[in-house]
Formats: C-alpha cells, structure tokens, sequence
C-alpha cells in the first residue's frame, strides 16, 4: 500500500478532522513510499521505533506522537535521537491521538468498555455522540460489589489498580475515560456513574471522588491505553492484508 493511501485508510478509519487536537494526527514524520509492515504501539518511544527497526517495519502507528502544543520545537536531545533512527531506516510515523480514544469500536475507551462487557453505551460528555465522545458511560448487566469490580478492572488492564472505593453502594453503571483524564471525574458523577475509572490520578481527585460519592480507578495511562493500538494491528491485518503487529512497551505510570 502506498503511503498516501495508507494515510488516506487511517484518516477514513478515525476521522481526525472531528476533533480538535494537542498534536496533529497522521502523518508525522516521512518514511518509505510503499506499506507492508506496520508496528503499532501506544507511545513512540526509542523503545518502540528500536523494535520496528528489528521487525524490519515501513511504518509505525502510535496514539502517542510528537509534536504536541508548547513544547520545545527543537529536534535536539532525544527527540533528535527518536526522529534520526525513523529518518535512517526509511520508517513513516503515524500519531492519532484523541481519534484512537474516541472511535467507537476500535478506540481505547471502546477496548476497556469491551473488557469490563459495558452495555448501553453513551459518550461521556452529555449530548456527544458517542463517536466523537472523549469518554464512555455504560452499564453491567448486574451489580456488583467494589471488590468484584476492583477484581474485573486488574483482569482488563492486567496489573494492579489504585481503588478509592467511597461507600458499601453496589456498581453497575460506570463511566471512563482512558489516560490522563482525571479531569472528568465530576462530569461521570453528573452523568450519575457509580464509578468513575481513568489512568492517572491527582491530589483533588481523591477529595472529588469522596465528596461526590463516586468510586475512582487510575488503571495506569499506558495500560488503559494499549487497547486502541492493539485494535488497529488486528484490524489494519484482518480488513487489508497488512503484516501489522502490535508491540507492547510496557510502562507502570
């Protein structure tokens, strides 16, 4: 596949031109013309570009790219290292970033709702369509005590989770959203969610949560978001033939 065509699939796929960014999406830095080998990965680490580089890959698709608003412009540093080792094997970088968290059946916040088996779904935010919702409520199919729920979230993100578990109320309808959106904790107590689960946490959130009565989760931002990169190797080798392989840097924040 042609690198514009391939650009041109991955703009189809997650429509970036919904949202409005912290970095661009799509294409960002210049590879080789012709797409066979695509790794994706969640952050565009040394790491990750060092693994594609050993899968022989002609592109790299990650949710964390470069680029974002405010930071240093310079290709010094690090930064220089990561793009020199792009630059020299031939490799095209591809970054989407809230398109990868919001699509509906591909997305981060759409794995995890898959992994905890959410029904009923809603986008976060009141009156988004859930296409476009940076967030998902939705419901169990019954009840279930902290402790089991607790249990349900370490199996779906495969590590241990940081639990502020606020009252003895059962939980059935939960609201998300992947990475480092704490922020919306008292958006998923106004949508009327028992729990709110994220992957970061700061200090107000704990006070928000218990004030508010609402359970809270940080299910670690890299580990609640494997889901969306994981989703499109599966689906870039399954719908179009590519060699796509999901490559897993793992990180404990």
């Amino acid at each position: 596949m042609l690198r514009s065509d391939f650009e041109l699939l991955l703009n189809k796929i997650l429509s970036p031109s919904r949202f409005k960014d912290y970095a661009p999406n799509g294409l960002q830095v210049e590879g080789k013309k012709e797409i066979n080998r695509v790794v994706t990965g969640v952050t565009a680490s040394q790491a990750l570009i060092d693994a594609a580089v050993d899968y022989n890959a002609d592109a790299v698709f990650v949710h964390h790219g470069y680029f974002w608003k405010n930071e240093d412009p310079r290709i010094v540093g690090m930064k220089y290292r990561r793009i020199a080792a792009l630059i020299k094997n031939d490799i095209n970088l591809y970054g989407y970033h809230l398109p990868l968290d919001a699509h509906p059946t591909l997305g981060n916040n759409a794995g995890l709702a898959d992994a905890l088996g959410l029904m009923n779904r809603v986008g976060l935010q009141a009156g988004v369509p859930i296409e476009e919702a940076i967030g998902v409520v939705g419901e169990l199919a019954e009840p279930v005590t902290s402790e089991q729920f607790k249990k349900m979230v370490e199996s779906a993100v495969g590590r241990e989770v940081l639990f502020e578990c606020v009252n003895e109320q059962k939980i059935q309808r939960v609201a998300l959203c992947t990475g480092g959106a704490q922020g919306y904790i008292e958006q998923a107590a106004m949508m009327g969610a028992d729990v709110f689960i994220t992957g970061e946490v700061s200090e107000q959130t704990i006070h928000i949560a218990r004030e508010m009565e609402i359970h809270f989760i940080a299910a670690g931002h890299h580990a609640t978001e494997r889901f969306g990169a994981r989703s499109m190797a599966d689906y870039l080798a399954n719908e179009f033939g590519l060699d796509a392989v999901f490559i897993d840097v793992d990180s404990p924040a």
